[in-house]
């Protein structure tokens, strides 16, 4: 593989990384592993969300291939959004980042306290 062509799969790895682990995009994401929602339902489900921010959101989830939008063709319009199988190995993914954080949350909160006491990394 060339240098270009690593460098814009490292781009693309990165990009997709950035945009799953907002703080949005996982609220949206743990919603729709559990079945099909509607934008309302999400809005409401993802505590302080702009309707903006959940449009845009959504769009690029929908974009990284994560959530499948359907349009069904009803007055008025009903729209769905359903997590991909993609999406659904993120969310064990996830799930695993969150055990792994409650399992060393008081270990962690330490080093934070012993840090902020002046006890960190020397200074190089």
């Amino acid at each position: 593989m060339s240098r270009r062509n690593s460098d814009v799969t490292a781009c693309t790895v990165l990009q997709v990384l950035e945009r799953v682990s907002g703080k949005w995009a996982i609220g949206i994401l743990l919603e729709c592993t559990h079945g099909p929602r509607r934008f309302t339902e999400l809005e409401r489900a993802v505590q302080g969300i702009s309707r903006r921010m959940l449009t845009l959101t959504l769009r690029n989830l929908e974009r990284d291939g994560l959530l499948t939008r359907t349009v069904y063709p009803v007055v008025p319009p009903k729209v769905e959004y359903r997590a991909t199988t993609m999406a659904l190995e993120l969310y064990e993914s996830l799930v695993g980042l969150a055990r792994w954080a409650e399992r060393h949350r008081s270990a962690i909160a330490d080093a934070r306290v012993e840090y902020d006491r002046g006890g960190g990394a020397p200074a190089v």
